[in-house]
């Protein structure tokens, strides 16, 4: 599809605060991808009150913030006070913080080094299932976005990425702070102006639950400090040794704030994008039987009736397509905050200097010039060679440009095994079907619970 070749505007489309606000108080993610679309891809200035960002959603744009002009667009700024609130300083800030703590964490998360482990992670995947048999024997229902499917992204990001160095019971406590934190934020988020010295709905469960995660983490880096090697002996290549050799100063002290920050970062970079699209898979394949059986029958003939293995991923080609439309319809991350450092242009709009921009994931994948059917999913938009010809900042569920995640290729990998693992074991029955509303935090998840009933299949048969 060609790239939109619309004339250049000089001023942006303004969204007056009557408009905006009550638009953004009924359903803000939502309501922001529209505002977004009705302006065609064009920068839009929200008049907030107090607060006017911009809105960017056209990929000419997303390229110009995210890519080549990406020192003039930092994170800083009243949007990500809440979030550094909780993350701190580490591979979600910016300047010598994220370079750091990048460079210490990238060798990590290459796709070289996320292979090497897939085997152990379809190990780790395949041991959660027999937690899920006794639900389905009982026929007890789980939540589809919930503990259960959590615990399973949780226990392989765990025991590889941090070398099962935090016991399963630690994880169980951690998991629901980190939730907690991901989603009280959402007023802090839409009204960022607010004055912290006010309280405002979600501030005592962030700030409860940053304690809680304080407690546990400095806990793990004091118990994980006492069992380091010797210097004598190669550290382990997982994520505590990793920072802990590597926070090390000259006189052999931790600076344990840092490690602090680094790990409650790289804890939720590592699981949050995959546990919130199975959050909407199982609501995605009820809606569509013919996209649930097409998947189905693909894991079946790839699978059969034994264990899934990491060499099947790559025999299943409609599954990775699943996964890119899941994320195209539903990215992780509904907006992504940028402040400018200096007096810029953007599609021939003039921005000040210390303007907040906002990059919208979730409005560029809904811009008709660029995606037919935007809001239809559709994973067949995927196949062959057709997605080549997008423009390329058209699909940006993971970022780009130098804060690009550094999760993409564990997510895709990491996914494909639970997914089809759970579907060569069961069949997923949605038992209470419904329309489900996006809620904004740090990133976006169904309001709604989802029941499933896991119903055992015959593998044997399959086989």
């Amino acid at each position: 599809m060609p790239h939109a070749t619309d004339t250049p505007v000089t001023s942006p489309k303004i969204l007056p605060f009557y408009k905006a606000i009550p638009r953004l108080a009924k359903d803000p993610v939502t309501e922001l991808a529209r505002m977004g679309v009705e302006a065609r891809g064009q920068i839009v200035r929200l008049d907030l009150g107090p607060f006017r960002p911009y809105l960017i959603s056209h990929p000419d744009h997303v390229e110009q913030v995210l890519k080549t002009d990406w020192t003039n667009f930092v994170r800083a700024g009243m949007f990500w006070r809440p979030l550094h609130r909780v993350t701190g300083q580490s591979i979600l800030a910016e300047g010598e913080a994220w370079a750091s703590a990048r460079k210490i964490l990238q060798p990590l998360f290459t796709p070289r080094y996320i292979n090497s482990l897939a085997e152990d992670m379809a190990d780790v995947v395949a041991g959660c299932m027999p937690e899920l048999d006794e639900h389905a024997r009982s026929g007890r229902l789980i939540d589809g976005g919930g503990h259960q499917m959590t615990a399973i992204v949780n226990e392989a990001v765990m025991k590889l990425l941090f070398g099962g160095r935090i016991p399963r019971e630690t994880v169980d406590l951690l998991q629901p702070e980190i939730a907690t934190c991901a989603t009280s934020i959402h007023f802090r988020l839409l009204f960022p102006f607010t004055p912290y010295s006010i309280k405002v709905p979600g501030d005592r469960a962030f700030l409860r639950a940053v304690k809680k995660i304080d407690e546990i983490i400095y806990s793990l880096i004091e118990e994980n400090s006492r069992a380091e090697t010797s210097p004598a002996e190669e550290p382990r290549k997982e994520i505590i040794s990793v920072l802990l050799t590597a926070r090390k100063a000259q006189d052999g002290t931790v600076d344990v704030r840092q490690v602090r920050d680094d790990l409650v970062s790289m804890y939720g970079a590592s699981s949050e994008t995959t546990a919130m699209s199975l959050a909407w898979l199982w609501s995605v394949l009820h809606d569509h039987p013919d996209v649930d059986a097409k998947l189905r029958d693909e894991i079946d003939r790839v699978v059969g009736g034994g264990p899934v293995r990491p060499h099947h991923v790559a025999q299943m080609p409609y599954l990775r397509m699943v996964l890119q439309e899941l994320i195209r319809v539903y990215p992780s991350a509904w907006i992504i905050p940028r402040q400018t450092v200096a007096d810029t242009e953007i599609g021939g709009v003039r921005i000040k200097a210390g303007s907040q921009v906002l990059v919208s994931p979730y409005t560029t994948h809904r811009l008709p010039q660029f995606w037919e059917r935007p809001l239809e999913f559709d994973p067949e938009r995927w196949a062959g060679e057709k997605h080549q010809l997008r423009h390329r900042y058209s699909f940006i569920p993971f970022g780009t440009g130098p804060h690009v995640c550094l999760g993409q290729h564990l997510f895709y990998i990491e996914a494909s095994l639970v997914i089809a693992n759970v579907m060569s074991r069961y069949r997923q029955v949605l038992t209470n079907p419904q329309k489900l509303t996006p809620v904004p935090g740090a990133s976006v998840r169904p309001r709604e619970s989802l029941w499933l009933r896991l119903e055992p299949r015959d593998r044997d048969a399959r086989a």
